[in-house]
């Protein structure tokens, strides 16, 4: 027994696509597309008028934890750089985390972005008081709404060289034992000045002993340039291409302070280079030459909330101020593309035999939408808003913009009281 969205307009990014037809779905996968599908016997038929189909959203990078750090009490410190910002909020935050709260800061975090219409959640997590098992926390509070996952660990020498170890010994355990078709998972790093060699080794021996890629920080700040400079005689990316972190299969996370030689580096070795455009602006570390990261790009939020589309207009608008253009759908469409390579299946397109990650819109545009001018109606008029229903692996997650598997108002509350307990820890810190 199927389902088929009777007379949906599908969307494809790219190249920009639309089309009124049926989608038949059977099981996880899109089984026919067309025009006037004939239902089988047992199908569901849904009407869905002409409102817009498209694949889901890909989240390429961001920190579930932080989820439960939406309004705590400012620092009484003033925050003058970028190492404050880490110092006195986040690293104190990723320090007071325990398994309940890892749970159900990824739990709410996964919800709010299916709300969003984002199907895939590429997580970057640390908890320094809880290392082991908390990939699996991350995974329960994730699968518990239905979202898709990549996980990692985020290792580092910053809490000294046990916490290394267990960061490492936990990814380790993870990635033998805790991945599953919607949860998959890389190697991953802090930044390039939170790392010995030894790590940077280490790290890249387990990712290549269990054929995944790694996933880091790099040049948020320029704190990573002047580390491998003092530290190395070297500069960052010099660095990490001589320790053989430079695959195809790394995500470059930030890359605010890559100079166009570097980022000709990334380029050749074919690295994936994510753009967290609000992330920068918030923790004023400059703007990130988007304009150069090539053709493997694509959007996380670092934290900063789950509204993909929002940060596609974001990128776009900071662009535009910095004198140059970007395509917001070249960037969606790129974390689409790369979680279809990490899972080894045909995600992000609307063709049989296409795993079923759909986001359903209710956009009533008053001007015509066509394929020419998508990238203005990104840009300029959809919103999250507009995410009426979500589908993951051909199952309704969200519909008519409520989540199926549990109550969110029950979620929040819990959520709420989670909050002030964090707080609480982090202010005794």
């Amino acid at each position: 027994m199927g389902e088929i969205l009777k007379g949906a307009t599908l969307i494809e990014l790219t190249p920009p696509r639309l089309e009124q037809a049926d989608l038949r779905i059977e099981g996880n996968k899109i089984e026919a597309r067309g025009p006037q599908l004939a239902p089988k016997p047992g199908d569901r038929v849904t009407d869905l008028r002409g409102r817009l189909v498209m694949p889901g959203l890909v989240m390429a990078h961001t920190h579930l934890y932080s989820t439960l750090a939406r309004g705590m009490p400012a620092p009484e410190q003033p925050l003058k750089t970028f190492r404050d910002h880490l110092e006195q909020v986040w690293w104190r935050l990723d320090r007071a985390l325990d398994e309940r709260l890892i749970t159900l800061s990824a739990q709410v975090g996964a919800a709010e972005a299916l709300l969003n219409g984002v199907t895939t959640v590429f997580d970057h997590h640390a908890s320094p008081s809880f290392v082991e098992g908390s990939l699996a926390a991350v995974r329960r509070g994730v699968a518990s709404v239905g979202a898709r996952s990549v996980l990692c660990y985020e290792i580092s020498d910053r809490n000294g060289k046990g916490c290394r170890d267990a960061a490492l010994r936990e990814a380790d355990a993870f990635l033998k034992g805790g991945r599953s078709p919607r949860c998959a998972a890389m190697v991953g790093g802090d930044s390039s000045f939170t790392l010995d060699d030894d790590s940077l080794d280490a790290m890249v021996a387990l990712a290549t002993r269990h054929d995944v890629g790694l996933h880091l920080h790099v040049a948020e700040s320029p704190d990573d340039e002047r580390d491998a400079r003092k530290r190395f005689d070297k500069g960052v990316m010099e660095r990490l291409d001589e320790h053989g972190v430079l695959t195809p299969r790394t995500l470059l996370v930030h890359c605010t302070h890559l100079s166009w030689e570097e980022l000709s580096l990334a380029q050749q070795r074919g690295c994936w280079m994510i753009h967290n455009p609000r992330s920068n602006m918030h923790n004023s570390v400059g703007y990130a030459p988007a304009g150069k990261f090539g053709a493997r790009k694509a959007l996380g939020t670092d934290g900063i909330g789950s509204d993909l589309i929002g940060e596609a207009q974001f990128a776009f608008f900071k662009a535009r101020e910095a004198g140059f253009k970007i395509d917001p759908l070249h960037w969606l469409a790129g974390g689409q593309h790369l979680s279809a390579e990490i899972f080894g299946q045909p995600l992000g397109q609307l063709e049989p035999g296409a795993i079923a990650d759909l986001v359903l819109l209710d956009y009533p545009s008053p001007t015509p939408l066509v394929a020419q001018n998508l990238t203005s109606h990104v840009a300029l008029g959809l919103s999250a808003s507009h995410v009426d229903a979500v589908m993951v692996d051909g199952a309704w997650r969200v519909w008519a913009r409520q989540l199926l598997s549990l109550d969110y108002e029950e979620l929040r509350a819990k959520a709420a009281e989670g909050a002030r307990q964090l707080w609480s820890r982090m202010s005794a810190a």
